[in-house]
């Protein structure tokens, strides 16, 4: 996204939800493996309350269980799946939830410009048919749901003002204690100090409607619980839960919440997931046109190489009414932020209209989490982090595609087709993503691999200390909120009031690159792996882009790790090879009524004696499907064969002809 909101603007044509199973219970109770949280100890600006001294939250977690007769494990357990403990300096998180209890007051996270409406770019990315640029509105506070609206009650309950809810850590973890109780009495349970009595109540806290939801939430929170947690937070505060491995709540609560269930048949999800099928329409209306997706039988037509993750900068509600609406775009499945619920809307086997690559939409699934980053700081609930990577670690066995950053593609990351595509090209998940925690519960965290002779480095900052500064997040030119973050900017020259690395594609008059949150023209990203060209100091020079560019990297806190692989370089006597946004075949691929692909280059080159890491290598590949009709669609595959690498902030593709590959500490 470009700071903007996906919208709730009613559409014309609406489909009405299959009916189907649901997920069975028992398999909701396996936990997420490899799901230990990396450690963060920077204190954050603003300190609330709380968090004034060391322990004063840990402290806080006390008295409200004690005030409010609510079991300190539950608050804990809540809590860490909502934020990881985390204040945030009082910022919203990405669905506007504050504080450690994550109560949500929506307000602050509404704009006024759609995600996949905003900038230029086709979300189809393909020339054969027109683009497809879909207008719609930013939804209203009514027409948000009452998850997203928890503050207000909270305040009621506790008898705090909303301003200290959203400010003050301690009153914010009172107001959640106090809705957890309120949500016990109803529930006509007793406000017992036996963690396992309180299964029902933090079900209903998670806010989800259908029964598999509150299930996966809430045995989420008993894994968390079972297991302990010990971390440092944001704000410097250490905090323990201790671990109750025999903890056995009864399930069997959920029938007396009122919950619908949820229709799973057809969806392709871990059985430890809660996912509902909310199918988005392929259809024909006006002239011979139609939407939203293209039907394929992949991976036995082409294979899948890429899962995108995008932020659909718009609430729940509004992105299952825009994805069920044939003349819009679509993708493969939508995450709520608030427990981490997963709806798919186009099978696997076909292709959505999401990335603005037709290459990358073709051989891709999109992943669309739920979240605003027009906020002037975001953040991302824990819940839904953990859904994400248990979904992207099934896909990504299924269908085995690699776990690292040249497989896992933010949408920030997907290149421009052609020259004149590439300024609108979309920027989410955007610079607030926690990519190294992410891969952390993927079960690949970024680790050193490598001494320094290794050739190549992994950009790996600490989240919670790396504060780049951005602006745009609120209005243009000012100042964002510091926040953590995995971007890492890049300079012409070792010092940091040198000039910022030059983007062409984005800039073609020369103009310098800016620190506006949406400027990726200089910026690596946690993961991301680049081959050295220099170092000097407490700095080190990549190649990035076809230039050398500088980023602060000192060893007492590195931003990057070495790292050894494969890298290209151009062929011996090769002064500079062109880069491509897209890997086609050669025309003499093209069959008969197949119009041939143009192999446009970018702007860029790779010059002689530069190095980049590769991600993989690929065949020449084009989907032809410009109608309705299935019979004229086919696969287009050529003899020439492209890697994928690391270019710039996003990757790019090079013609293995014109290249060689060699190990990058050569």
């Amino acid at each position: 996204m470009r700071g903007s909101v996906t919208a709730t603007a009613p559409s014309t044509r609406r489909r009405s939800v299959r009916t189907a199973g649901v997920l069975a219970s028992a398999a909701l109770l396996v936990p997420l493996l490899g799901a230990a949280p990396s450690a963060s100890s920077a204190a954050a600006p603003g300190a609330t309350t709380a968090n004034a001294t060391s322990g004063g939250l840990q402290r806080a977690f006390a008295a409200a269980a004690a005030e409010y007769g609510v079991p300190q494990s539950v608050l804990l357990g809540v809590s860490y799946l909502q934020s990881r403990w985390d204040a945030h300096g009082g910022a919203p998180s990405v669905t506007g939830g504050y504080g450690p209890m994550h109560l949500t007051d929506a307000r602050t996270a509404l704009a006024t410009v759609p995600h996949h409406s905003h900038g230029k770019e086709d979300p189809r990315g393909d020339s054969s048919r027109p683009p497809l640029l879909p207008k719609e509105k930013a939804p209203t506070e009514a027409q948000l749901p009452a998850r997203l609206k928890t503050l207000k009650r909270a305040a009621q309950l506790s008898g705090q003002p909303a301003h200290r809810l959203r400010e003050d850590s301690a009153a914010n973890v009172r107001g959640g204690a106090a809705l957890l109780a309120a949500t016990q009495k109803h529930l006509g349970k007793p406000l017992s100090d036996d963690p396992a009595d309180w299964y029902g109540a933090i079900a209903r806290f998670s806010g989800a409607d259908d029964r598999a939801s509150a299930a996966s939430y809430a045995n989420e929170v008993f894994a968390v619980i079972r297991d302990g947690q010990r971390r440092t937070t944001d704000a410097g505060q250490h905090l323990t839960l201790a671990a109750r491995p025999g903890l056995a709540p009864d399930p069997a609560q959920l029938r007396h919440l009122g919950l619908r269930r949820a229709p799973a048949a057809g969806t392709d999800c871990p059985q430890t997931l809660a996912c509902e099928w909310i199918p988005a329409p392929y259809e024909e209306f006006g002239d011979k046109d139609y939407g939203n997706h293209d039907k394929a039988d992949r991976p036995k037509s082409q294979g899948i190489k890429y899962i995108v993750v995008h932020d659909t900068e718009g609430s729940w509600e509004g992105v299952l009414k825009l994805v069920q609406d044939p003349t819009y775009v679509s993708w493969h499945y939508t995450l709520r932020s608030s427990d981490g619920h997963v709806a798919q809307h186009v099978r696997t086997k076909d292709v959505a209209w999401h990335a603005g690559n037709w290459y990358v939409n073709a051989k891709s699934i999109g992943l669309e989490h739920e979240g605003f980053l027009t906020a002037p700081d975001t953040w991302y609930t824990e819940a839904m982090y953990r859904s994400s990577a248990r979904l992207v670690k099934y896909l990504a066995k299924r269908y085995d595609i690699p776990l690292d950053r040249q497989h896992i593609l933010g949408h920030d990351t997907v290149p421009g087709t052609t020259a004149a595509t590439i300024r609108g090209m979309h920027t989410d998940p955007g610079p607030y993503w926690d990519w190294q925690h992410y891969f952390t519960l993927l079960g690949k965290p970024f680790h050193r691999t490598s001494g320094p002779a290794g050739g190549l480095v992994t950009v790996a900052p600490k989240f919670s200390a790396n504060k780049p500064v951005f602006t745009g997040c609120a209005k243009p030119g000012e100042t964002c909120t510091p926040h953590g973050s995995s971007a890492v900017r890049v300079y012409t020259e070792p010092r940091e009031d040198a000039p910022l690395i030059k983007d062409i594609g984005l800039r073609p008059g020369g103009e310098p690159s800016t620190i506006d949150v949406n400027d990726m023209g200089s910026r690596l990203s946690t993961g991301q792996q680049y081959a050295v060209a220099e170092r000097k100091g407490d700095w080190t020079a990549v190649w990035y882009l076809g230039q050398k560019a500088w980023f602060k990297n000192p060893k007492k806190q590195p931003t990057a790790v070495d790292a050894r692989g494969l890298v290209v370089t151009p062929k011996d006597g090769a002064a500079d090879v062109p880069v491509y946004g897209r890997a086609y075949p050669e025309k003499e691929a093209y069959p008969a009524g197949v119009p041939v692909q143009a192999i446009s280059p970018l702007p860029y080159k790779l010059l002689a004696g530069q190095k980049y890491a590769v991600g993989d290598k690929l065949p020449g590949e084009y989907f032809y499907s410009p109608t309705f009709d299935l019979a004229p669609h086919r696969v287009v595959r050529g003899k020439d064969v492209y890697y994928e690498i690391q270019f710039g902030h996003r990757v790019a593709f090079v013609r293995a002809a014109d290249v060689r590959v060699v190990p990058s500490g050569s």
